[in-house]
């Protein structure tokens, strides 16, 4: 199970500590969604999510401040009696009043403030707990970034992917990653591809060894993840086997349970598979756009057809 500590997300969100004697170090969050609790401080504990990150927005800090004092005792008593792994204060808040303050401490349940508004807030937490917690694989292979569409070429070890890719990356393209690429699925619509951190910008060049791609080729010719919008299978090349001429049908493989189209790419001499790979690229945009090119010379020589039929009809 995906895991993100607590002290990841305080240097990532840049929170600021409000309970420094509570050490935040070990505690984990699980779960990419987030609760505020102004039910709960209304006193409805009925089906309470206590393990999510608990966000305090102006609301509720109204609302806590306006309570009386034997209100706030019980309120606050039942709130920490659950496993709570941190209260966040949006827009510069901090705690409403000192024996909120102790109870946490006495919990030992860590107090952090951001600068930024609840809703902006919870939409950059939410986005960020979401790529970070998503099921995850490695798969073999390289993801490079080709006029904005995330291409993974796979294949045998040794069938020339590092190399297609340094050629793409000296033709303007980024890498994304070389030999392990992680992916994640952060929607029911994407995965998210990336760098182990140990071979971040690095790619391996048999005869050669690793070269440094940022390095070598400069900022702009890496990127840290990309989606994931097509496959390209690298293959050698079988001259018994049939392939796809035409592409009418989509190919499609499957990661984590989103389908991907995929095509198989056979291997010979003298085939300049950077250029075959931004056609490939190319050609999958053009089909998000709405335009396929099968489609297109199929229906040209069906109308051909048809109208050869009614000429020899007349």
């Amino acid at each position: 199970m995906a895991v993100v500590t607590l002290s990841k997300i305080i240097e990532k969100m840049k929170l600021k500590n409000l309970t420094p004697e509570v050490d935040v170090k070990g505690i984990k969050i699980t779960q990419p969604d987030i609760n505020r609790p102004a039910l709960q401080m209304a006193g409805y504990f009925e089906h309470f999510e206590a393990t999510r990150l608990q966000i305090i927005g102006y609301v509720e800090y109204s609302y806590m401040q306006s309570m009386d004092e034997e209100r706030k005792k019980a309120i606050y008593t039942e709130l920490f009696s659950h496993d709570i792994p941190a209260i966040v204060f949006c827009r510069e808040l901090e705690a409403p009043d000192e024996l909120f303050r102790q109870m946490a401490v006495e919990h030992k349940v860590p107090l952090l403030m951001t600068k930024k508004a609840t809703s902006a807030f919870m939409a950059e937490i939410i986005r960020w707990l979401n790529v970070k917690l998503a099921p995850c694989i490695s798969v073999h292979g390289v993801l490079v970034d080709v006029y904005g569409e995330g291409v993974l070429i796979t294949g045998e070890s040794g069938i020339g992917k590092s190399e297609a890719a340094l050629e793409l990356v000296k033709r303007g393209h980024r890498l994304v990653t070389d030999d392990v690429v992680e992916l994640r699925k952060v929607s029911d619509d994407t995965i998210i591809g990336s760098a182990p951190d140990i071979t971040k910008n690095f790619i391996e060049l048999r005869g050669i060894g690793i070269v440094d791609i940022k390095a070598l080729f400069g900022v702009a010719s890496v990127r840290d993840t990309q989606s994931i919008d097509l496959v390209i299978k690298l293959e050698d090349w079988d001259k018994d086997k049939e392939y796809d001429r035409l592409g009418l049908e989509e190919e499609y493989t499957e990661y984590l349970g989103n389908k991907i189209v995929c095509h198989n790419l056979p291997i010979r001499p003298g085939r300049n598979l950077a250029l075959i790979i931004e056609a490939a690229a190319v050609n999958q945009r053009q089909k998000k756009m709405g335009y396929n090119a099968a489609q297109e010379l199929y229906s040209r020589v069906q109308n051909s057809l048809n109208q050869k039929r009614d000429e020899d009809e007349q």
